[in-house]
């Protein structure tokens, strides 16, 4: 083993001596590959893997079997920047979705990374990673849980809602509010009966007579 091998297994097993004094899931990654070299016994269990199962899995998959993917729209540039400016304090904290399998619910956990180890030429190699579930009886969870919902229903339902016009997303928009035909049709100075085939239009296109889904459209996309 060279002896940037050595350095790397005995800075994990620091880690690894402390880890059960933590209430959070302790995780480090091996940037070059963002692959995970380790993690503690409770995350493990939690994902219901084994360390060996884990360190053997790629990134990729790794992150697609236990993460929410868009999440990292948010979170790889804030590890990025950590990357860049290569400081002993910082630490970047987000919100992550995590499960354990495709057939659980998504829970939401806070997370703090900051950089682990680095090389002889101050290049960073490890980062230390450490999560842990949010309360979900918290009211950020309750919050969380909702804009989860709406991005999910955003995601499936882009295709639909592109397909309407920007007369149309108007109209959306004020009967969401619970306006009548009447009201919207004065608010926008067109006649009721054009409300009423905009609407028409509206729920052929979005595929639902519901008011209750017109207005969850609305809400998803930033009508109202």
């Amino acid at each position: 083993m060279i002896d940037f091998e050595i350095e790397i297994k005995k800075k994990i097993e620091e880690v690894a001596d402390h880890a059960h004094l933590s209430p959070c899931v302790n995780i480090v990654h091996l940037i070059k590959d963002a692959s995970v070299v380790w993690m503690c016994n409770k995350g493990l269990s939690q994902l219901n893997i084994s360390l060996n199962e884990l360190t053997k899995m790629s990134a990729e998959t790794y992150y697609s079997r236990f993460f929410n993917i868009d999440d990292a729209n948010d979170i790889n540039p804030k590890i990025l920047g950590l990357l860049e400016r290569n400081n002993d304090d910082e630490t970047v904290s987000f919100f992550q979705q995590v499960r354990v399998n495709h057939h659980t619910k998504w829970t939401w956990h806070i997370s703090s990374t900051k950089i682990l180890y680095r090389d002889k030429s101050n290049v960073p190699i490890l980062i230390i990673t450490q999560s842990m579930p949010i309360d979900g009886m918290h009211i950020f969870a309750q919050k969380a849980a909702r804009i989860l919902e709406e991005n999910n229903f955003l995601r499936e339902n882009y295709h639909l809602f592109t397909k309407l016009t920007n007369r149309e997303k108007e109209i959306l928009k004020h009967l969401a509010k619970g306006e009548s035909s009447i009201d919207c049709g004065k608010s926008l100075f067109i006649s009721p009966q054009t409300v009423d085939t905009h609407r028409k239009n509206i729920r052929k296109k979005l595929r639902t007579n519901s008011f209750q889904e017109l207005s969850k459209y609305a809400r998803s996309f930033d009508l109202i």
